[in-house]
């Protein structure tokens, strides 16, 4: 299997967003514990303490000097909830009406045409200079990181020794842990300041440390490759380079939503025409759903409205409208769904239980045509 950008954790991307629920709370330091769950502060663990001391006796041949060793891991510790993330991993995946829903929100497409007006000089720029439209750099931002709100803020140090100590993908992760740390010898950015997501994926467009050794780019100019900035311009560059060395076509779409398409991810829903720049997007996630979210988001950036064809109903015989219907129902009767998207997650089969139990009838989660009438 090829590794790509991100093949190497969740394909967060493709399934659950980034992050796509709940705002990260971003930190400014490693020794500010302030955001971090428990489990993803450092905790005492001998067999790291002595793997991370064999590292250090090979770093030299890696290129690190012993400065970099000691900025590296001031601080930095073993993470528990690093190693349960990774371990918990499941096949999950929605259906693609669920995950446009998700990607193409109207939230995600008021947002991206608000960054993009923002920054609209910026990536018309590097448009012009990679030949990668403007919209579809601006579409994965905002599913890689809502846009700079989500970056992530774990200790990279920490989360790639971790993984590496762990084993599971050893010699993968201590590739990262040499990329991660050569980011702040090479003067990119301070050590307490290398924050990303638990596995490593960092800054606004989640790139992954061998990624950024081999695309980050300078387009601000200042002599460091930030990615972290407030300022997105060089992460967003990053992100221009990585498509156009990985093959995009200038002057070619993504794809479109046709009736004659090939592809259909989703029986019975509509069908996409994809081109070369398809293939191209799919080397940032290797997945269909991610590529298609981009491409749709970056419509919808642009000024397109949503798709014309229609999804089937689901599994339960409900609809999109049947679902939004549904939670709506419930949390009006006090069974809070957080939100009515007809995206059926936790939340709505949790409150699907609340009421079930509170009329005696068989606790199952599961929506159903009847659950709705009797709502």
């Amino acid at each position: 299997m090829t590794i790509t950008r991100r093949t190497f954790a969740l394909t967060l991307g493709a399934f659950g967003l980034s992050a796509c629920r709940g705002t990260i709370a971003q930190t400014t330091s490693r020794s500010k514990s302030t955001g971090l769950a428990p489990d993803m502060r450092p905790q005492p663990n001998a067999g790291y303490d002595a793997w991370v001391a064999s590292f250090k006796n090979r770093a030299s041949g890696y290129g690190l000097n012993s400065a970099t060793i000691a900025a590296g891991f001031r601080g930095a510790g073993y993470l528990p909830g690093v190693v349960k993330r990774d371990r918990n991993q499941t096949e999950f995946k929605r259906s693609l009406e669920d995950y446009l829903s998700i990607a193409a929100s109207d939230e995600r497409v008021s947002k991206g045409r608000a960054a993009f007006a923002r920054h609209r000089s910026t990536l018309n720029a590097l448009e012009t200079k990679y030949g990668v439209d403007a919209t579809i750099i601006c579409a994965i931002w905002g599913l890689e990181s809502q846009f700079g709100e989500r970056k992530g803020n774990i200790p990279v140090i920490s989360s790639t020794s971790t993984l590496a100590f762990d084993g599971r993908r050893g010699a993968f992760f201590e590739k990262q842990l040499v990329a991660a740390l050569k980011i702040i010898q090479n003067g990119d950015i301070t050590a307490d300041r290398l924050l990303g997501s638990w596995a490593g994926a960092m800054g606004h467009t989640q790139f992954i440390p061998t990624s950024y050794a081999g695309f980050a780019v300078d387009f601000t100019g200042d002599g460091r490759r930030d990615i972290w900035s407030a300022d997105p311009s060089d992460a967003l560059a990053s992100t221009a380079a990585y498509l156009q060395r990985n093959g995009w076509s200038r002057g070619v779409r993504w794809g479109a939503e046709s009736s004659s398409g090939t592809l259909q991810p989703q029986p019975g829903g509509p069908k996409f025409s994809t081109t070369g720049n398809f293939r191209t997007i799919k080397r940032y996630n290797n997945s269909d759903a991610y590529a298609i979210g981009i491409g749709h988001l970056s419509d919808r950036i642009g000024g397109a409205g949503p798709l014309r064809g229609s999804f089937p109903p689901d599994e339960f015989g409900l609809t999109k409208n049947d679902r939004i219907a549904l939670q709506k129902r419930l949390t009006s009767r006090g069974f809070d769904t957080v939100g009515a998207d007809g995206i059926l997650g936790k939340k709505s089969r949790a409150a699907i239980s609340d009421y079930q139990r509170s009329k005696g009838l068989e606790v199952t989660g599961r929506p159903s045509q009847a659950l709705l009438r009797g709502l």
